[in-house]
């Protein structure tokens, strides 16, 4: 079931790491699309980093629109909603912060906490950079080779995005069509004069257009 047709995620798992009055605050970011996959991961940090004073996660999940976090032990409201707020602020979703913590020997307060724990989410995303992903259709176009430069252009035109070719007598390219676009086929079948085969191959998968 498909609950967004664009959405923004992190491009690659990632890490982090910043220190406030000696505390060191390190960010593990992960790429998720399921709520098993987001606390296997907050499972595997927690083991690596078992000797931390806090192991504080968040994640937010497209489908559904489940989002959550913990504290680990921090006071209420200072850890996992300020980490929470980053992702939403960020309009992400698909994703799993996880911010270890060594205690360093000094208070930080309940500001100093919140102040630390969204830069070190911050930090961590922007580590792992930011893309948009699209739904969008999928086709096959097969035509002359000659043509090719022609279609790539025409489908650049109105925001599609190419996949691979596959180079044989003639090149069938695959092209990945936007939700958004409903003139895929005539926008070809117009720069071509009507010399390429058009074949819808799937009903949608999301691709990432930036």
């Amino acid at each position: 079931m498909i609950t967004l047709f664009e959405y923004k995620t992190v491009k690659m798992p990632a890490e982090a790491e910043i220190t406030e009055k000696k505390s060191r605050f390190i960010s593990h970011i992960l790429p998720v699309t399921t709520e098993s996959a987001a606390t296997e991961f907050i499972a595997s940090i927690k083991t690596k980093y078992w000797d931390a004073s806090h192991n504080v996660y968040a994640y937010s999940l497209k489908d559904n629109n489940i989002r959550r976090y913990s504290d680990d032990g921090e006071p209420s409201g200072t850890a996992g909603m300020p980490t929470l707020d980053v992702i939403c602020k960020e309009g992400l979703f698909d994703v799993c912060v996880v911010t270890t913590r060594y205690f360093g020997g000094t208070l930080l307060g309940a500001g100093g906490l919140v102040r630390a724990y969204t830069k070190a989410a911050k930090c961590g995303i922007d580590a792992a950079g930011i893309v948009k992903r699209v739904f969008c259709h999928e086709y096959s176009v097969r035509a002359d080779y000659s043509l090719i430069g022609i279609i790539k252009n025409a489908a650049a035109a109105i925001g599609c995005i190419e996949g691979t070719p596959v180079y044989a007598e003639d090149v069938t390219l695959k092209v990945f069509v936007p939700h958004t676009v409903t003139d895929f086929t005539d926008e070809i079948i117009g720069a071509t004069n009507g010399r390429a085969v058009i074949t819808k191959e799937t009903e949608g998968r999301y691709m990432d257009a930036n």
